[in-house]
């Protein structure tokens, strides 16, 4: 299964970004979300912005997969 990230923009390069998601910063290409800014919220899908998001969407989002990794690692030490 493959998901694309929320994270947000904290540096922009012509049409590369750094996207900060979570504690980790990755590098995305903005083309495919014309007028992204610096401080805006994006969904990133390997290696690509996708989309821009509302910041509140984002973080309920980041909080959604921050409770399924709880949850993941509750199963596996239940093993």
């Amino acid at each position: 299964m493959c998901l694309a990230i929320p994270g947000v923009i904290e540096e922009l390069e012509g049409e590369w970004a750094k996207v900060r998601v979570g504690g980790v910063t990755v590098k995305a290409n903005v083309a495919l979300v014309p007028g992204a800014a610096l401080g805006d919220y994006v969904l990133v899908h390997a290696g690509y912005a996708i989309q821009l998001l509302p910041q509140e969407e984002a973080q309920e989002t980041l909080e959604l997969l921050r409770e399924f990794s709880e949850f993941q690692e509750s199963l596996d030490e239940a093993k």
